[in-house]
């Protein structure tokens, strides 16, 4: 019997000592703190205050590796509520950090809180922001780069550079004027300009661009080839992306490895991230020209006035640009070219990405649909006498306890699962109202966009595979052109105008999780909608549980106590004292087994 039991324990602690051999290799703690608050900038030569973190603008960059610990101290000094979100992040079984309003209470001003998850499975050029009341629009974002495990080859040879930027619309009026005009039942109208990393134009044409604005440059060598990381951050304008006279190998889209090849350029919609590899193989005559411009606007005038323009600088550039900018897609409305492009981009399916295994090897064009959600928007509704968005046609109002607390304290009343999964000529409504999706099923979600402009969707908790797009309406026939091999996964989707887009999904991740449109102002105004994923087992199952520093608010509101501030700690520390406690636990345990025979 002791020898059992003395066994089982050496087996118990090789175990250990393997996953700490696992997690001295690279799993590691990455701890961070960040001071949230204003600054006073003027990228288009009007003084504004913007968030910052950190008094950076856009934030620091979160450079992390597969299955690390992430740890961040959040100090808000806004004179508002803040959460901060993570596009991409998966959060498996933590939608506890999902940063959100229907999972977490804001940061009230002049507290911190610490967000803690597991980059989980994943690797991807990806994106923070603050996520509550347009907030976005004033800053707060910054970049978050998973980078593979040493184990996992990475499909490319190794850059010699890695660029990130940050292309998208910008106003010149603050976030909380912008959030009266949508509460006035007005449009945001045209934006003041584009930012390329919060800088504003070159003065690319002395009629359109004032003198003395800040602007991006981008400094290279010849020869070389860099990694640009590209994310559309704005309000709510596609852009199109391109640098003058190089192409663009397309590498990674969300966190997925992609079919490789060449595009001049790219239209990059609200919300969503790329890869490109771009090698410097041109004779340097002139500095070069990055542009993003607006796609899928009106043909009023001052459409043309609007664009973001950084420069690629050559070490041995000749001298400044200058001319035209290069070429867009010929007409700013031009949907059927977006649409082609949108479909060229494919997963590689050889390819491993956060593990070794190939990209491909998950047939999902194999797996049975059990669920099927036909998700519609239109043109803004009035509600209760105000202008609201809608998803067949309920407008989401979010209620003041967040939706994950209120299930884990048994609240009834705060919202309920009736949220149709079918388009309907209902009258519109307001409501807190959720989807039940089957934990463990494989949902089918089409979006069907029956307005004028690109609409572009976002799932936390998940990445999706985007199997087909087409204009007019879906029907059960459209299954027929499907992509059942190569469709690119990633968690932010384009719906063209007029048209739909289909999305398939394993739901293997418990929690509930935020469907958005990423476009501010339809956010703001109710086009969203939450999906909850429960585990038929119960609480604590798969989930992980709530966390001891849970803030709590609406209903909730007495239990939460006094805030204790976190100070500044050093930034970040490998897993070891964590993996050396369960060592030692081990070792006691064999230590009680012999004792006790």
């Amino acid at each position: 019997m002791l020898a059992r039991v003395v066994a089982a324990a050496v087996l118990a602690l090789a175990a250990v000592v393997a996953s700490a051999s696992a997690a001295a290799a690279g799993d590691a703690t990455y701890s961070v703190r960040w001071e949230v608050g204003y600054m006073t900038v003027a990228p288009l030569g009007v003084s504004q205050k913007v968030i910052a973190i950190n008094n950076q603008f856009p934030g620091p960059l979160l450079n992390v590796t597969t299955n690390w610990s992430v740890r961040v101290n959040v100090q808000n000094n806004l004179d508002e509520p803040l959460l901060l979100t993570w596009d991409g992040i998966q959060m498996r079984m933590n939608s506890w950090q999902d940063g959100v309003a229907g999972t977490n209470c804001p940061i009230p001003p002049g507290w911190n809180w610490t967000y803690q998850f597991q980059l989980k499975d994943q690797i991807g050029s990806l994106f923070y922001f603050p996520s509550l009341g347009l907030q976005r629009a004033a800053g707060g974002y910054g970049p978050l780069t998973v980078n593979n495990r040493a184990v996992v080859p990475v499909p490319f040879d190794q850059p010699d550079g890695d660029v990130t930027l940050f292309i998208g619309d910008w106003y010149t009026k603050s976030h909380t004027e912008l959030r009266d005009m949508l509460d006035d039942g007005k449009d945001l109208g045209i934006p003041d300009g584009i930012l390329i990393n919060a800088k504003g134009p070159y003065r690319y044409d002395t009629t359109l661009v004032p003198e003395g604005l800040q602007y991006e440059i981008v400094g290279v060598e010849p020869g070389k080839t860099y990694r640009f990381r590209v994310h559309n951050v704005g309000t709510l304008t596609s852009l199109n992306f391109r640098i003058q006279n190089h192409n663009m190998r397309l590498v990674e889209a969300e966190g997925t490895y992609t079919y490789q090849q060449n595009y001049t350029n790219l239209d990059i919609h609200v919300g969503q991230s790329y890869s490109f590899l771009v090698t410097m193989d041109q004779n340097a005559s002139t500095d070069y020209y990055i542009v993003a411009s607006p796609r899928f606007v009106s043909s009023e005038a001052r459409w043309h006035d609007v664009n973001g323009v950084a420069i690629l600088q050559y070490s041995n550039s000749k001298g400044s640009a200058s001319g035209p900018l290069p070429d867009a897609p010929d007409d700013f409305y031009d949907k059927y070219y977006s649409m082609n492009q949108a479909r060229s981009i494919r997963m590689n399916v050889s390819s491993g990405a956060a593990r070794p295994n190939p990209q491909g090897s998950f047939r999902y064009g194999s797996i049975n649909i059990t669920q099927t959600f036909v998700l519609k928007n239109e043109s803004p509704l009035r509600i209760d006498g105000k202008r609201r968005r809608t998803i067949n046609r309920v407008s989401y109002s979010p209620p003041e306890t967040p939706l994950r607390l209120a299930d884990l304290h048994n609240l009834t009343g705060v919202y309920k699962t009736d949220f149709p999964t079918m388009p309907s000529n209902a009258p519109p409504r307001r409501a807190s109202s959720v989807l039940n999706a089957s934990y463990k099923g494989f949902l089918e979600m089409v979006f069907q966009n029956n307005e004028t402009d690109v609409q572009t969707y976002h799932l936390d908790g998940y990445s999706f595979f985007v199997v087909g797009m087409d204009y007019g309406e879906w029907t059960p026939n459209s299954r027929g052109s499907y992509n059942k091999w190569d469709a690119i996964s990633r968690s932010t989707t384009q719906v063209f105008p007029g048209g739909w887009t289909a999305v398939l999904v394993s739901l293997d991740n418990v929690g509930i999780w935020n469907i958005r449109a990423e476009k501010l102002d339809n956010w703001y105004n109710g086009q969203e909608v939450y999906v909850k994923v429960a585990d038929p087992l119960g609480y604590n199952v798969t989930e992980m549980i709530a966390p001891n520093n849970t803030l709590y608010c609406g209903l909730l509101e007495h239990l939460q106590k006094p805030q204790v501030h976190e100070t500044s700690k050093k930034s970040s520390g490998h897993a070891m004292a964590r993996w050396s406690t369960q060592l030692l636990a081990t070792v006691s345990l064999i230590v009680t087994a012999v004792i006790c025979s």
